[in-house]
């Protein structure tokens, strides 16, 4: 695979990572938003979720339209709701495993 190509997905992923985006892009799954509702979910500032939502925009991510003066947004492909729950899944079984090794410590300190 050429190397512009891997840059461009770990470009993707870098996009993705900010709690705020995530949460964004979390409840647009359930349908188009308008901002004032996305504020009201996520409770940051309004400027630094306009600057999230722009970061997800310019990445095509989500879709923007102007409902009189409201923006509402919404994903722009379902395959970006399929990759969040890909993503719940692996971090399912990630922390699955981390609770085995926390009871097998908590029982080693037990015996001990």
């Amino acid at each position: 695979m050429p190397v512009a190509l891997h840059q461009a997905k770990a470009e993707f992923f870098r996009m993705l990572g900010h709690p705020v985006r995530i949460r964004v892009l979390e409840l647009l799954q359930d349908g188009p938003m308008a901002v004032r509702e996305l504020l009201a979910e996520i409770e940051v500032e309004a400027s630094n979720l306009s600057a999230q939502l722009a970061v997800l925009r310019r990445a095509g991510i989500v879709t923007a339209t102007r409902e009189g003066s409201t923006v509402v947004y919404a994903l722009a492909g379902a395959d970006v709701a399929d990759l969040l729950r890909a993503a719940r899944c692996i971090l399912t079984e990630l922390l699955a495993g981390q609770n085995e090794l926390l009871a097998q410590l908590r029982e080693e300190a037990a015996v001990r």
